[in-house]
Order: structure tokens, then sequence, then C-alpha cells
């Protein structure tokens, strides 16, 4: 080991001992209370703006909308922005510089519809609701496989409440919630061995296809057929049913629409958009001026990080460092990730996090607790990227997937050496 790795990797453990559970709680705390002691004030208004004029759980307005084109067979319109614009006007009562586009398939505002006769307010708060019990119980079931973690409930409650992106996604009123679910149910079907259930699980993503473009790539190079086909079926079966139940006028605007935003994202993001979001594709496209480049190292980019996640995967490591790879390196290689979709790595930090603790002699620990800190809290932080043109919270993410990388490759060279000795 050389002077510099032994000096760099003395700062990442003193850094490490600073980690503490006292001070992670005592972070925790302040975090919470600052996020939803905000939150608390600006929404405490009778109304349907918060006491900044803005509307409250503004994305969640495009659902209930949709749900009644719907309801009232208009569905052929759901893709059409001039038709939102004006049911936006409708639902908040004036105009609005709101400008909200429906990137979702048809099939999702069916779970709506059953509600188009509450008022927007009232359908919002109880789908909050409804996505924070759903954010809970995913929370706890992880944490009930985390053997080292659940000496910690109280820590890991304090930070579960204190996580950046579930209080964006609470504001907000986005979907959040069901993408965690996919994930949660893939890791609870694996670690019972139902990988074809795990697979489907996460096929069921296709509401958001963004999160299936890395996926599938890292099951077909490490071979893992069954929950590939898992993947395929439950996509298909999506796909197939708002296909047959909304016709091909509708599905082939819908698919026009997903085209069109993934061949020009820039077209359907707002000026500030790139520094609220949290992947590769956003962090070149703040880091370099010129559209052709960022594609390149985009696409090498992810290459890279889908390539790593699919070595972790096909190795002998736990469900847990396996997994924790390939959730990241989804979240990486989604081309419009914004940050309350962050709660979709949730079940890996609580993963990660158990595996670190168990594991305190491994070399590479140190430098994961950083990261797991780091990822925790710098998605908060990702407006400073306006000025610095660097989202940090993307590098730890990256990192964290080399970590998990060294750390299959370690293991496999270790394995390699047993059975030679053997």
């Amino acid at each position: 080991m050389t002077p510099l790795m032994v000096e760099r990797s003395a700062w990442i453990r003193s850094a490490s001992n600073l980690l503490t559970r006292r001070r992670i709680r005592a972070h925790a705390v302040v975090l919470a209370l600052c996020l939803w002691g905000v939150c608390a004030a600006d929404y405490a208004t009778p109304n349907i703006f918060d006491r900044h004029g803005n509307i409250k759980f503004q994305d969640f307005l495009q659902f209930p909308i949709s749900a009644r084109l719907i309801a009232e067979r208009r569905a052929s319109q759901l893709y059409d922005d001039l038709v939102l614009a004006r049911e936006i006007r409708a639902t908040v009562g004036r105009d609005t510089n709101i400008h909200l586009q429906y990137f979702y398939g048809p099939q999702v505002a069916l779970l709506f519809v059953p509600f188009t006769s509450m008022s927007f307010l009232r359908e919002a708060a109880l789908w909050s609701g409804l996505s924070l019990v759903i954010y809970g119980v995913c929370v706890h079931l992880v944490w009930k496989r985390c053997a080292t973690l659940m000496q910690h409930g109280n820590l890991v409650a304090i930070c579960a409440v204190a996580y950046p992106p579930l209080f964006h996604f609470f504001v907000r009123g986005q979907l959040s919630a069901l993408v965690l679910l996919c994930f949660t149910a893939s890791f609870l079907a694996f670690s019972s061995r139902h990988d074809f259930l795990a697979g489907f699980a996460l096929g069921l993503l296709a509401f958001k296809p963004q999160f299936l473009v890395a996926i599938p790539l890292i099951f077909l190079l490490a071979r893992a057929w069954v929950a590939f086909a898992g993947i395929l079926v439950s996509s298909a079966a999506q796909l197939g049913f708002a296909s047959l139940f909304f016709g091909r006028e509708v599905m082939r605007s819908y698919l026009g629409m997903l085209l069109h935003s993934a061949g020009n994202p820039a077209s359907t993001e707002l000026t500030f958009s790139p520094m609220q979001m949290h992947s590769l594709h956003s962090f070149w496209e703040m880091l370099i001026p010129w559209h052709s480049p960022q594609w390149t190292f985009y696409i090498l980019s992810s290459l890279a990080v889908i390539a790593a996640a699919a070595i972790v995967w096909k190795s002998c490591c736990p469900l847990s460092l396996r997994f924790a790879a390939l959730s990241f390196a989804a979240v990486l290689v989604n081309p419009h990730l914004y940050i309350y979709d962050l709660l979709a790595i949730a079940p890996a930090l609580l993963l990660l996090a158990d595996w670190s603790i168990a594991n305190r002699n491994d070399p590479y620990e140190p430098a994961l607790d950083v990261l797991l800190y780091l990822a925790f809290l710098l998605p908060l932080f990702g407006p400073l990227a306006l000025w610095t043109h660097l989202q940090w919270s993307v590098v730890a993410f990256t990192v964290l997937v080399w970590i998990l990388y060294r750390i299959a490759t370690l293991s496999h060279k270790l394995d390699l050496h047993e059975s030679r000795v053997v």
C-alpha cells in the first residue's frame, strides 16, 4: 500500500469514526424537525394554496384530473397539454404558472377513478396519508430482515422520518411510494428465493419505465434468466391490459409522448429541473454545456455502472449487497429521476447499513459508512448544483456502486484462494 493510500485510508477511517450512533441520531432529529416543521408551517392554511402562494401537493393535480377524464369517457385527451392546463385552472379556480404534463401510462390514472367525487385537497391528503403508510410498512419489512439493525429500531425510525426524499415526495404529492413498494416486494421475493416473483415486482415499474433502463440489462449480463422473465411478463401484462382497456389511440398518444420525452428530455424539463435530479444524465447535463458530449458521457458511464452492478449481482456476495447495487444502478441510469423518486433506494440504505455494522473488519467498511451518510444527506443539497455544476449525490451513488463492485471482486478472489488451498 502506497503512502497516499495509507493517508487516504486513515482519513476515511477518521471520518467513519465520527459517525457514532449518538451523532447520527442528533443529525436525524434536527433534520426531521427542520423539514417537517417547515412543511407544517407552510401547509397550515385552510385553502388549496400554501403560505407562499404555491398549490399544495402540486404534482398530484395531474392524477385526479386524468381520472376524471377517464370517468367522463375523455381518455383520448389524457396527453393533451392544453386540456390538462384548462382542467388545472378549473380545479384551482384561477390562472396559474404551473406547467404539468402527464407522463404516465393511462392505467395509472385508473387508481384514482373511484375518488373523482372528492375535492382535490381531500383526495391529495388521502393519497399522501396512504403513501406514508406504504413507506412505513416497506421500511419496517426490510428492517425486519436486517439482523444487526434489529437492535437499533429507534434510530432507524428517526432516520426514516428524516429522509429528505420522503419530505419531497409528500409535499409534491408524487407516486414514489409505489416505486418503493415494487423494490421492497422484489427484495422480499429474492430473499425467499422466488426470483420470478421478484422480477415480476420490478416489472410493475413499467408505469415509470425509466426505472427499467438498467435493471433488465443487469439481469441479462448476470444471466439471471428467471428474474428477467418475470420483468418481461409483468411489463407486458401491464401494457397489454392498458392497450386492451384504452385502445390504440390512447396508447399511440402515450408511446408518442414517451418517445419524444426520451429523445428530447430537455423539452420536458423546466429551467431548474436538472438541479433537482440525481442521476447520471442530470450530472453530465449540469457539468457539460454541450448536448452531444452529455449523451456520450451519460451512455458510457451508464454502461460502466450496469456492468459493475451485473458483476456484483452474479457474485457470491450476500443479497443485501447485490440488491443494493441493483437499486443504485437503477437510480443512476434513470434518465429522468427527481429527488422524490430516491425513495426507491431506502431499502438499499437499510441493507447496506446492516451489512456495515455486521462487517466491521472489512477493509471497505469505513468508506461504506461515509458514503451511506452522504447518500442519505446529499440529495437535500441538490440546488447547490446551480452554482457548483456538480451534483455530489450522483458522485456518492457512483462511488457506492464501485465500492460494492470492489467488495464483490475481493470476495471472489478470496473464494478462489480458499478453493486452491483446499
